[in-house]
């Protein structure tokens, strides 16, 4: 085993890999503490050097996986965030870049990475984008109609929350969160007691059908994220039997070469 195979190993150890998460964890508490301004008096120092310290951990790990993994580090998705993300860590935080130092709390979104099951959820909530853009044009279309209906029926009778086109589509939204909306309802019911139809509708329309559509939606491409990630095993498996039984095999007749030699000594000497 050659050097870079054994950096390969120490990167990939479970030990190494447990570090990196308590490292990460230890980071978030610590700039959570620095937006305590009593902290920042008491230990703001001691928090600055645990702060250098994270970083140069980070550093020293991503160039241990550039170097274990060379070219084939930018293949992964993964590996490629955790470079952005140490990247924009590394940015001096003084002078013009002052706002930049905020970006430091990214830092902690490397947990997503490190994490395996993390990074299934994340994934299967990409595998639902392309679903969840759909619904959302379709939600987007309810809004807008039931907006226009909404400007033309109640536009008069509450014009706070039905007055013009833009502010019925906040008022909708808000009622499709269900914040307030009973409130909303019952001013206009004084002067149109039967309002409470387009409400009652709109809200089974939108939060109800539409919206459970998004869950639907994440649970299937969080479905398929885990059936891949089984088919990925179970192929893996089988490489490594397949190799286990080439090795066996290739003992045997090793084993097989070796009597048929002893015998053929022993035909020689009787």
């Amino acid at each position: 085993m050659n050097h870079r195979d054994r950096v390969s190993a120490l990167v990939e150890h479970r030990r190494f890999q447990q570090f990196v998460i308590w490292v990460i964890v230890v980071n978030a508490a610590t700039l959570g503490l620095e937006t305590s301004r009593s902290v920042m008096r008491d230990v703001g120092g001691l928090l600055h050097v645990v702060d250098r310290v994270v970083l140069v951990v980070f550093v020293v790990e991503l160039v241990l996986r550039l170097y274990a993994f060379r070219w084939r580090f930018f293949r992964d998705s993964w590996n490629v965030f955790d470079f952005v993300i140490v990247c924009i860590s590394l940015i001096p935080a003084t002078g013009p870049f002052s706002v930049l130092r905020a970006l430091r709390v990214l830092r902690v979104l490397r947990l997503i990475s490190a994490v395996p099951a993390m990074r299934r959820v994340v994934s299967g909530l990409l595998a639902a984008v392309p679903g969840m853009a759909s619904i959302g044009a379709l939600l987007s279309l309810v809004i807008y109609v039931a907006a226009v209906m909404a400007t033309k029926l109640f536009g008069e009778i509450s014009p706070d929350y039905f007055g013009d086109l833009g502010t019925t589509l906040f008022t909708l939204f808000q009622t499709m969160t269900g914040e307030a909306w009973p409130d909303i309802a019952r001013e206009v019911m004084v002067v149109a007691p039967l309002a409470w139809i387009f409400f009652v509708v709109y809200i089974l329309v939108s939060s109800f059908a539409v919206l459970n559509l998004f869950i639907a939606v994440i649970v299937s491409g969080m479905e398929k994220t885990v059936v891949n990630d089984l088919a990925q095993a179970e192929e893996q498996h089988a490489a490594d039997q397949a190799s286990s039984d080439q090795l066996i095999l290739a003992e045997v007749r090793a084993l097989r070469h070796e009597v048929a030699a002893l015998r053929e000594q022993q035909k020689e000497r009787a």
